[in-house]
C-alpha cells in the first residue's frame, strides 16, 4: 500500500523556557500542504522569516543542534524534529517567538503529546522515501563515533552509548519500527554529567536547565557544600543531593537505560534534518549531534544525488547513472563535440566517473593523423572536462539552468595514445570550490592505465547572464 503525506488537524501551542538560552518561549504547530516539509518561523521578527528543517542550515551544534539563516538562528530543535519525525508527520509549520523552543521536561513527550491532542490527517501525495540501497559509513576515529546506515525496506535504529562512568556504564537501545517511538522513546530526557555542570553554566549553555528537564549524573567526588555552591550559582532553588543512585537528588529513571534512549531520540530528531523520511537500518556507537548532523548531511547528499538520476535517467540501467539520452538533458553539448557516452559513478560534490567508448568512425579520425589515427590530446582533455561538468552541475537541482565555463588548465600531460576500439574511462574530483569558483583534478584511463591528467578551473554560471549573439 502506498504511504501517503501527513500534517496535522489544527494548530496548537506549547510555552516554556529554552534549555540553553533560558528565553520564555511560545511554540505553534501549524498544519502545512503537501509537499511542504517541516519549516521553523521565527513569528518575533520582522518580516516572513523561515528556516527549512535542513542539514543545510545547521550552523551550530554546542550541546544540542541549531539552525539558522543569514542572522536568525533557532537553537535546540532536535527534541522537536524528534517528535513530528516519530509521529511521521511530513508536513508542518513550527511558529517560535523567540530563539529556542521551550525544553518542557527534557524530552519530546510534550511535544508529542500535543500533536496527538489535535491529531494527524492524511494528505493525497505519496511519502516521499529515501531507501538506502547501499551501505553509508560516518567515522569519527578520535571521538570513538561510528555510524552505518544499511539497506533496509524499513527503518530500524541501534544506539550504544559507553561513557566510562559507573552511573552510566555502557547501554545500548533499539527501536525496530517507528511506530515505537511514542511509547518506548519519546519520554527520554537530556542527561548530562556533574562534571560537565559548571563548564556548561560558565559558558552560558544551560540557562534554563534545572533538575525538572535534566537528569544529572554523578561521575566526580563532591561534598555537600560544593553541591550548594553549585545551586546558588546555577539559580536552581530547590535542595541538591547525592544518593546512592548516581544521580542528582535520586532521580528516577523513567526506562533502566533512559540515557541512551534519549541518544536515539536525539538522533531521529537530527536525522529528520534529512528531509524525508528514511528506510534503511541505522547502528550509532556514541553518536552526538556533531556526528548526527555531519551524517544527515551525508544522506542528504544522496538523497539530492537520488532525486536527479531519477529527475534525468528515466529508465533505470544497472552500472549506469546516466545514459547518453541523459547526459544530454543535463549537458549543453551535441554531436560532434559530446564526448562521453555514459557516467557510471558520482559522489556528489566528490567524485564522477564517465566512459566514452572510442570508435574508428569518430569524426576527427578523418583529419587527425588518418593513416594512423591517434585521439586528439585537447578532445581527451575536453572529454575529462564534460565528465567534470556532470560532477560540478549536479551540485544544483536544476542543472540545466547553469552552464560549466572552464577558465583553466594546468599541469596537463599526456602519458599514452587513445586508438580507435579504446575505451576513455575519465574520473573527476572535486578539489576545492569558492562560491562559483571549482578546481577538479582529472585523469583519464584506457585499460586501468593512465593516458592523460590535468588540473582543471572552472566557473559555474547562469545561462541567462552569457551574452547574446547579436547576429
Amino acid at each position: 500500500m502506498l504511504a501517503m503525506q501527513h500534517t496535522i488537524k489544527a494548530p496548537i501551542s506549547i510555552s516554556g523556557f529554552g534549555l540553553h538560552t533560558g528565553v520564555e518561549t511560545t511554540l505553534t504547530f501549524r498544519p502545512a500542504p503537501e509537499n511542504h516539509g517541516i519549516i521553523f518561523k521565527r513569528t518575533d521578527l520582522a518580516g516572513d522569516v523561515r528556516i527549512p528543517a535542513l542539514a543545510d542550515y545547521v550552523v551550530e551544534i554546542a550541546r544540542g543542534t541549531t539552525l539558522g539563516l543569514g542572522d536568525v538562528k533557532i537553537h535546540t530543535v532536535e527534541h522537536i524534529l524528534a517528535a513530528v519525525a516519530g509521529l511521521e508527520i511530513d508536513n508542518i509549520l513550527i511558529e517560535l517567538d523567540n530563539i529556542e523552543p521551550p525544553v518542557c521536561d527534557g524530552s519530546s513527550k510534550p511535544f508529542v503529546d500535543k500533536l496527538l491532542e489535535v491529531g494527524l490527517i492524511k494528505q493525497d501525495a505519496p511519502k516521499d522515501f529515501l531507501v538506502i540501497d547501499e551501505n553509508i559509513h560516518y567515522a569519527d576515529e578520535a571521538n570513538g563515533v561510528e555510524i552505518v546506515a544499511l539497506p533496509l525496506n524499513d527503518f530500524r535504529m541501534t544506539v550504544m552509548v559507553d561513557y566510562m562512568n559507573p552511573a552510566l556504564g555502557s547501554q545500548h537501545t533499539g527501536m525496530f519500527n517507528i511506530n515505537e517511538f511514542v511509547s518506548e522513546f519519546s519520554a527520554a530526557r537530556t542527561f548530562c554529567f556533574l562534571s560537565e555542570v559548571e563548564m556548561l553554566s560558565n559558558a552560558g549553555l544551560i540557562r534554563g536547565g534545572n533538575l525538572d528537564n535534566a537528569v544529572v549524573i554523578v561521575d566526580k567526588e563532591v561534598n555537600q557544600t560544593e553541591l550548594d555552591e553549585l545551586r546558588d550559582k546555577l539559580g536552581i532553588v530547590t535542595e541538591m543531593k547525592i544518593g546512592q543512585s548516581g544521580f542528582i537528588n535520586e532521580k528516577t529513571l523513567r526506562y533502566k537505560n533512559e540515557p541512551v534512549r534519549h541518544k536515539l531520540l536525539d538522533m531521529i530528531g537530527d536525522l529528520a534534518l534529512v528531509g524525508a523520511p528514511i528506510k534503511a537500518q541505522i547502528l550509532a556507537a556514541r553518536p552526538g549531534h556533531k556526528s548526527n548532523v555531519e551524517f544527515a548531511k551525508k544522506i542528504r547528499q544522496l538523497y539530492h544525488q537520488k532525486k536527479l538520476e531519477k529527475k534525468f535517467q528515466f529508465v533505470k540501467k544497472e552500472g549506469v547513472v546516466f545514459d547518453n539520452n541523459a547526459i544530454q538533458r543535463i549537458l549543453p553539448h551535441r554531436y560532434p563535440f559530446l564526448l562521453v557516452d555514459k557516467i557510471i559513478h558520482l559522489e556528489m560534490d566528490k567524485r564522477v566517473v564517465g566512459v566514452k567508448s572510442v570508435t574508428v568512425n569518430e569524426p576527427f579520425f578523418q583529419g587527425h593523423f588518418p593513416g594512423q589515427p591517434v585521439m586528439p590530446g585537447v578532445l581527451i582533455i575536453e572529454a575529462m572536462a564534460q565528465t567534470g561538468g556532470i560532477l560540478l552541475l549536479n551540485s544544483y537541482f536544476d542543472p540545466t539552468t547553469k552552464l560549466v565555463l572552464f577558465l583553466g588548465i594546468n599541469n596537463a600531460k599526456f602519458r599514452k595514445t587513445v586508438l580507435p576500439g579504446d575505451q576513455l574511462v575519465m574520473e573527476a574530483i572535486l578539489k576545492s570550490k569558492k562560491r562559483n569558483i571549482v578546481t577538479i583534478d582529472a585523469k583519464a584511463y584506457v585499460n586501468d592505465k593512465i593516458v592523460s591528467e590535468a588540473e582543471l578551473m572552472a566557473a559555474i554560471v547562469d545561462k541567462e547572464s552569457q551574452p547574446k549573439d547579436e547576429n
